[in-house]
Order: structure tokens, then C-alpha cells, then sequence
């Protein structure tokens, strides 16, 4: 994925998913694990970190 360390933690750093409805928010890790923070779509205090997404290069898609 991201080879630099800068781009791996702005693309995945302190960002987390709704359980409930996949809103991804921009949250310290500490509140997020407390439950200080709740979704503001649904109001879900549950969420799981953001996964390193998968890219496909143009014109190999199987």
C-alpha cells in the first residue's frame, strides 16, 4: 500500500468505521475505545479501525 509513512497515517491514522452504517470518521483512538464518541449518521458508539484498501492496476480486472 502506502509506502511512506506519512501517506499510510493520513490514509488510515486515527480513522475509524461505524459498525452500524460504515461512516468513516477521524477520531483519537482513546475516546474511541472509552465510547466517548458516537456516530453521527446513527448514533452507534460501536467502531472498528479503517482496513488498508485493496487498489487494482487499470486494465487487470479479472
Amino acid at each position: 500500500m502506502a509506502k511512506i509513512k506519512e501517506a499510510a497515517d493520513r490514509l488510515f491514522g486515527r480513522k475509524f468505521v461505524c459498525k452500524r452504517c460504515k461512516k468513516t470518521i477521524k477520531a483519537n483512538q482513546m475516546k474511541i475505545r472509552a465510547k466517548k464518541i458516537p456516530c453521527p449518521r446513527c448514533g452507534s458508539r460501536d467502531f472498528r479501525p479503517k482496513k488498508k484498501e485493496k487498489r487494482m492496476v487499470a486494465g487487470t480486472a479479472k
